[in-house]
């Protein structure tokens, strides 16, 4: 059996589909009550391989919200994430998906030196972050999609916002190792990641968001939307191609234009149904089909029986270990979402 761990994207949002999950009396509660909330068994269900094999998987809420981070609660934030952890492992699940701000969360407060959980001694092993087949699926999407819309990419610019992070620096080293494209552009906050990301590549022009995001035939967003920050649709080239593969996903709402595709990074749609309520809640165009990257390699590390963090740590993904997650992702049917 696999594990899912996720959060919704506000509290508005959880106020909204509490009932939905079969807790009504969390509907109405404020941001204080789901700081104290314990995290939540709210789905188990089956998912069919095209291979013909079946597994089972559980899906966590953790019962974060954003909104801890914002308001500086930030023990809450870990709190649950490692409640979250604990409960997946108690419910015996062989490996486990971190999604969305829990892996970051993980990373960012070193959440390893916390490894005993009242009384459960977490097994860092059985779990993932499922950045690997994010990064691998943002780049299959980035390569069908140009594709699709007349984009040269041996002509074309691509910029990187968020370059330096776990998602992003795999883009570029498979942009870097695998794709003939014309000019990288690397955009992110820390100058001397930038520089050492610079270096490791050997290419790759470093600039700001300004200056960047004009050149670009292609954008590549992996980072949070900086507060205040708004993109001008009219400076960009056009036709554009930007993979927004953020979260929540607000590119699409924010940059409109005929000539500029945005295109939702990160998401999988696989060849079967899965009988589930998870995809619903967050609002998949096609629920029973599509899902985040990051969860779907927990379910193709149970396919493969590849009980091990296969995604673990800051920056530590390949090309190679990006080819691996991909040929799996095609052999059990999931393909990267092109639509917008």
């Amino acid at each position: 059996m696999f594990g899912l761990i996720g959060h919704l994207t506000n509290l508005e949002h959880a106020q909204s589909v509490a009932g939905r999950l079969g807790y009504t009396e969390y509907g109405n509660q404020g941001l204080d009550f789901w700081c104290s909330a314990p995290p939540l068994v709210v789905d188990h269900f089956q998912v069919t391989s095209v291979t013909g094999q079946v597994i089972e998987g559980k899906y966590f809420e953790s019962c974060f919200l954003p909104e801890m981070l914002v308001n500086r609660r930030i023990k809450a934030a870990i709190r649950k994430i490692l409640n979250a952890m604990a409960l997946a492992q108690k419910n015996n699940v062989n490996i486990t998906a971190l999604g969305g701000f829990s892996s970051i969360i993980f990373e960012e407060f070193n959440l390893k030196n916390n490894k005993q959980v009242r009384n459960v001694s977490l097994e860092f092993n059985n779990f993932t972050t499922g950045n690997t087949h994010t990064a691998y699926i943002i780049c299959r999407q980035l390569e069908q999609a140009s594709k699709k819309l007349g984009i040269d990419l041996s002509k074309s610019t691509v910029a990187v916002c968020g370059a330096t992070g776990d998602i992003g620096s795999a883009v570029c080293r498979w942009l870097n190792e695998t794709t003939d494209i014309k000019e990288l552009l690397l955009i992110a906050r820390n100058q001397d990641r930038l520089q050492k990301l610079r270096s490791e590549l050997n290419q790759g022009q470093i600039l700001g968001l300004e200056e960047a995001l004009p050149k670009a035939d292609i954008i590549v967003w992996v980072a949070s939307m900086p507060k205040g920050v708004k993109i001008n649709a009219e400076t960009l080239k056009k036709p554009c191609l930007v993979i927004d593969g953020g979260y929540p996903k607000n590119l699409g709402t924010q940059i409109q234009h005929p000539d500029i595709h945005v295109l939702k990074g990160g998401i999988v749609e696989h060849s079967l149904d899965i009988d589930w309520k998870i995809m619903d809640l967050v609002s998949m165009d096609v629920p029973s089909r599509q899902m985040f990257a990051c969860f779907a390699e927990a379910v193709l590390l149970e396919f493969e029986q590849w009980y091990t963090s296969f995604s673990w740590g800051r920056n530590q993904i390949t090309v190679s270990k990006m080819k691996q997650i991909g040929e799996a992702s095609i052999k059990h049917g999931f393909n990267p979402l092109l639509k917008w």
